[in-house]
């Protein structure tokens, strides 16, 4: 059993399972399991009395993924208060390169898929899959010097925090401020009681803190903002010392149950009998701002970023390691997933679609960045052992 949480806690096997769910649900989508499984996630289960009542498949996206988003948060608040972003100088850089990552595939998007019904699709190609990118440097990776590592690691970070905020501000419905309202009391008690651990009753403070967290959540998805954010608040709010182990022990059950769950579940779409001419421009526009976006955003800036931060010094980042950073960051997937979920949420036959362009541009991006990375890794070597 230790050896497996062991493996659902490395970079490589979950991202292979990640990807294996993703081909898993695409498959049976299109095969005559799919009404069967269709009535399973379309099934509705309610909380009697709370105003609560979501499909299986949200309570997948909203439910699961809250917990995904709180380990996430947890590592988040790590990385900006102790570690790769924990000052300006060391932000500055991936920050202005993620920026690019940003704008440059919303640009791409818009020029192909700017019409008014698929307009709306414009944040789903601005995410990176930290997770899968991470996998696939710890893949081809060996041999990157450090720097290059740490600039990729802050990179994906900032890019899930910009993920999460648009989450936060462009998919909330009807805000009911006082459910949000009492939602921030709930976390403010959650991190005082965070910060009491470890105590002589720990398990109290810990079986109050679950119940909080899930009252916090409920809150949250009344409100009227994207249930998701509720595990972020509670992660960013956790007293570090208790979310470093927490994230130690939730992390296999993440890895190898609640991402390939959801992976599966968003990638349970029919695949259109269309003419690529037929195809919605989301599709389209996804579908290449992931991989070209993401290279010409994060190279450029990235560049940008140096020749401004080197002063004069001899950077360890060269173009072409940030070619191999924009190829890992193309890779969108589970936040993708999600914000396209969001985004084509009134338009099921646009949603798949979208959904349809997450999924080939982060295969593209992760074929790129198989030959990038692996490219930049030998190269490295070579000079490392030549300077030996």
């Amino acid at each position: 059993m230790s050896e497996s949480r062991n493996l659902l806690r490395t970079q490589q096997f979950p991202a292979v399972l990640l990807l294996l769910a993703a081909a898993l649900g695409l498959l049976l989508a299109n095969l005559p399991t799919f009404g069967p499984i269709d009535a399973v996630l379309g099934f509705h289960i309610a909380i009697p009395g709370v105003g609560i009542d979501l499909s299986v498949a949200h309570w997948i996206s909203d439910g699961l993924l809250a917990i995904f988003f709180f380990v996430v948060a947890m590592e988040l608040q790590y990385e900006l208060t102790r570690g790769e972003l924990n000052s300006f100088h060391k932000a500055l850089q991936p920050a202005i390169a993620a920026a690019g990552g940003v704008l440059v595939p919303i640009g791409i998007y818009l020029m192909i898929a700017g019409g008014d019904q698929t307009a709306s699709g414009w944040p789903i190609p601005t995410a990176t899959d930290i997770a899968f990118a991470l996998g696939v440097l710890a893949v081809f990776g060996k041999g990157l010097p450090p720097a290059v590592r740490v600039f990729l690691l802050a990179l994906a970070i900032l890019d899930d925090i910009i993920g999460i905020i648009f989450i936060a501000v462009l998919f909330a419905h009807d805000l009911n401020w006082l459910y949000l309202l009492l939602a921030v009391v709930g976390v403010a008690v959650f991190a005082v009681l965070s910060r009491t651990l470890p105590t002589k009753r720990s398990w109290i403070v810990v079986a109050a803190m679950i119940v909080l967290g899930v009252l916090v959540w409920g809150l949250v998805l009344l409100s009227g903002i994207h249930a998701t954010i509720a595990g972020v608040m509670l992660g960013l709010a956790m007293a570090q010392s208790p979310a470093m182990p927490t994230r130690h022990v939730l992390e296999p059950w993440v890895n190898g149950a609640i991402l390939p769950i959801f992976a599966f579940a968003a990638a349970f779409v029919v695949i259109p009998a269309l003419a690529p001419t037929e195809l919605s421009p989301a599709f389209f526009g996804i579908a290449v701002a992931l991989p070209v976006g993401k290279i010409i955003g994060i190279t450029l800036f990235g560049w940008i970023a140096i020749r401004i931060g080197s002063r004069g010094r001899k950077s360890e980042m060269r173009v072409l390691d940030l070619v191999a950073a924009g190829t890992l960051g193309g890779i969108g997937f589970t936040v993708s997933l999600l914000l396209a979920n969001l985004a084509f949420a009134n338009d099921a036959a646009t949603k798949d679609q979208a959904i349809l362009g997450v999924l080939v541009g982060s295969l593209i991006s992760v074929l790129l960045s198989a030959v990038v990375v692996s490219s930049r890794a030998a190269w490295h070597r070579r000079v490392t052992a030549a300077s030996s």
